[in-house]
């Protein structure tokens, strides 16, 4: 029986392939097996880069608002930090533009956050507060719960110390009869 092959499919695929190989240089370009790995690997790159490129402009926003706020007497840090003591939530990208656009609203944004005490996390207090209603509602309850396994281990304590001088005169015997034999 002859073999059946689908030229069809793996010819188009080829196709693909080196149709996203075009521009390369060299060989790349048109032979299957290089072309194949260059395409691969820059769709690999395409990828990761994908993800870098949101990263890279993250961080020029961060440079332009740290450069717009050197100018106030203040760093990025410090900036951000008053920003969420006053929980003004804009964006790094809206902060950016307003610096590099319109530096009137951005000034007015530093002057309104110039004198707020910078705060770790400003969600922290209602979060503290919130703990120490949890905790406190557990202690009071915990000590009924608590006492009926304390009363089981003292009834085992107990039943071990009841024991216990039992043995001691086996013990005080046997010493004596020991002191009476050694005289």
């Amino acid at each position: 029986m002859p073999r059946s092959v689908n030229h069809v499919a793996s010819k188009q695929r080829r196709k693909k392939v080196l149709k996203l190989a075009k521009g390369y240089f060299g060989r790349r370009k048109n032979v299957w097996t290089v072309a194949k790995n260059a395409v691969e690997k820059g769709l690999a790159y395409a990828y990761r880069d994908r993800k870098q490129k949101k990263r890279n402009v993250r961080s020029v926003w961060i440079v332009r608002i740290n450069a717009a706020v050197r100018e106030f007497g203040l760093s990025y840090s410090e900036f951000i930090g008053k920003l969420n003591a006053k929980n003004i939530t804009l964006s790094r990208k809206a902060l950016a533009d307003l610096a590099l656009n319109h530096p009137e609203a951005f000034k007015a944004i530093v002057n309104e956050v110039k004198d707020a005490t910078p705060v770790s996390r400003p969600d922290n207090a209602p979060r503290a507060k919130k703990t120490a209603a949890v905790v406190e509602a557990p202690k009071a309850k915990a000590p009924r719960k608590a006492a009926a396994p304390k009363a089981e281990v003292v009834a085992e304590t107990e039943v071990a110390t009841e024991e216990a001088p039992a043995k001691k005169p086996r013990a005080a015997k046997a010493k004596k009869e020991d002191e009476t034999s050694a005289e």
